[in-house]
């Protein structure tokens, strides 16, 4: 968990905000200078000072746009302070859910309930699995006979609930975990290559399948390799100390344009954290190898089940 303080040169309330949370968390503090506006609004400072969780405001004021001004909390009895109560910081940091917790609940809402668009989703996903690519549209037909709904009806309602996603012409595009374009992640299931959407995607296809793979990656910061094999369950990533970033931006819409591009591996914790710092849009947690995989197991795991 990241704790940062924004504030600018010389803030009176500063003090009583890192006095309060050095009582309330032994975790460490950091501090950073914001100079003007832009960097205000870049860094995400609703008034000096602001306490950011892992990115996010705890705290976050009605239509603020404080800026460089100075900035008042109530305390649970309502009176205007310089800073939140230690019991008040407590319960911020306490109150975070657990890694991954976030995205499982934003796929989770995803899986497609009516048993016709399951059988397609699974139908795409096992096409993928042994070719490397999508089914045509026209090879979907015997999975929707039965369903009295055309092919492109059901694949609109997976498209629709962010199962997958459709070019213009109403092919898959995407099928998490899998996507048609190259991207930074790219996973081999025996021999057939294919290309996950993210981190989390590639990790998630060895327990969907309940194959071996080997996924290959180039961390962002330093252009060093990273490999993750699973063999017969057992994961081996290299480097040892490879860490996962999972992020969004603000605002909502389908995974592929909201997270994916920001669920990456990285060689350590030290280059997570560099690339999180000079992306402050883009909250996220930092995952060790446990965490991202049991979060990918839970994500995908189940896909393929009957």
């Amino acid at each position: 968990m990241r704790l940062e303080v924004l504030h600018i040169p010389d803030c009176p309330n500063l003090s009583p905000m890192l006095r309060h949370l050095a009582e309330a968390t032994d975790l460490p503090i950091t501090t950073r200078v914001i100079l003007n506006d832009s960097a205000a609004v870049a860094f995400g400072m609703a008034g000096s000072p602001t306490l950011l969780i892992d990115g996010v405001d705890p705290f976050p004021p009605d239509d603020c746009e404080c800026g460089l001004s100075c900035r008042l909390y109530r305390d649970e009895d309502g009176q205007i302070v310089p800073a939140p109560s230690i019991e008040q910081l407590r319960d911020a940091i306490n109150s975070l859910p657990a890694p991954g917790d976030v995205l499982s609940a934003w796929r989770t809402r995803a899986l497609p309930l009516d048993p016709i668009e399951r059988s397609v989703q699974q139908a795409i996903l096992r096409t993928f699995a042994t070719t490397g690519h999508p089914p045509e549209a026209a090879d979907l037909g015997p999975a929707t006979a039965d369903g009295g709904r055309s092919t492109g009806e059901v694949l609109k309602a997976l498209h629709e609930a962010d199962a997958i996603r459709l070019t213009e012409d109403g092919q898959v595009a995407v099928a998490y975990p899998f996507s048609t374009t190259p991207t930074r992640h790219q996973v081999r299931i025996g021999s057939v290559d294919v290309y996950a959407m993210c981190a989390i995607d590639a990790l998630g296809i060895a327990p969907m399948l309940n194959q071996d793979t080997l996924i290959e990656f180039v961390d962002l910061t330093t252009g060093q390799p990273i490999t993750v094999t699973n063999t017969r369950g057992l994961t081996t990533w290299e480097p040892a100390g490879a860490v996962v970033f999972i992020g969004a931006e603000a605002g909502g819409g389908p995974s592929a344009d909201c997270c994916c591009n920001y669920l990456n591996f990285f060689t350590n914790q030290a280059a997570a954290e560099a690339w999180s710092t000079a992306h402050p849009q883009v909250p996220g947690q930092i995952l060790n190898h446990p965490e991202a995989e049991s979060l990918a197991t839970r994500l995908f795991g189940h896909l393929l089940a009957p």
